[in-house]
């Protein structure tokens, strides 16, 4: 099961990153959903792994997507797939083997269907959407995009293994809400990235950072960081502002939704507290 759940991790990660390289709505649009549903898988085989009592973490290798052609990383995504049906005889759940199974065999056709493209998401071109900026601003983006894709990247995994870990239903509706967010925020800082030519895998979460054994010092901890990413998230629209209006209210917009973040994660903490008595 461990090693199931390491290949769903590489499987999903891959098809999110194939899904920013593709230009053709419709082939990206069938990448964004079919890496969803592999997070889906994910969450479930984490949660046998929870209910056999089996030690897990989110530990994965390293995943090379620098390509020229979209077909080489869909070929490689189908033979991981074609892999992964091969570890699933050994999962013991056989309605969740059955569900994943079922899913593959249709995802590996629909995969193959999917038209090649020239790829251009490592071409270094560091331009977004034809938009001219200054040096000062380019430099300023291309920092916080790598920075802010690996946090919401850090956030979806810490705040997913949380949920995974919690029996109250208030704590699991706020954990939900921050991953979905995240996963908005993750995809529109990776589609920049790759319209710029500076796509980039996250890298590997540490288990410290999500295996939290102070959830109260860790939930101060976020809201700090919050605090911060606003902070950085307000900096980037006044280096653009003048640039560019409508990058600037983007940027306004992502720093706005953290307020709200901000706001749940002091009722998750607010909620610790009473059932720790600190």
């Amino acid at each position: 099961m461990n090693k199931i759940l390491i290949a769903i991790h590489e499987i999903w990660l891959e098809t999110l990153m194939a899904a920013f390289m593709s230009k053709e709505q419709a082939s990206k649009q069938k990448l964004f959903d079919f890496s969803d549903i592999f997070f889906r898988h994910f969450t479930w085989v984490e949660n046998g792994l929870i209910k056999q009592n089996i030690n897990y973490d989110y530990n994965r290798n390293t995943i090379p997507i620098k390509v020229d052609n979209l077909q080489i990383i869909i070929g490689d995504i189908i033979r991981r797939l074609n892999t992964l049906e091969l570890s699933l005889v050994d999962c013991e759940d056989k309605a969740l083997s059955q569900r994943i199974e079922t899913d593959i065999k249709y995802m590996k056709f629909t995969l193959s269907q999917i038209d090649d493209e020239k790829v251009s998401s490592f071409d270094m071109g560091r331009v977004l959407d034809g938009i001219p900026l200054s040096e000062e601003a380019t430099d300023a983006l291309t920092l916080f995009l790598f920075e802010e894709s690996y946090k919401e990247y850090e956030l979806i995994m810490i705040y997913n293994y949380l949920k995974a870990h919690s029996s109250e239903q208030n704590l699991i509706r706020i954990f939900q809400i921050l991953i979905d967010e995240s996963f908005y925020h993750l995809k529109q800082f990776g589609q920049m990235m790759s319209d710029m030519g500076i796509l980039g895998v996250p890298r590997i979460i540490a288990k410290e950072l999500y295996q939290v054994e102070n959830i109260t010092q860790f939930l101060e901890n976020g809201i700090n960081e919050e605090l911060n990413a606003k902070e950085e998230c307000k900096k980037l629209s006044d280096a653009v502002a003048s640039e560019n209006a409508t990058l600037s209210k983007f940027f306004d917009f992502i720093n706005y939704q953290e307020n709200y973040h901000i706001e749940l994660m002091k009722e998750a903490l607010s909620q610790y507290k009473k059932e720790t008595n600190v």
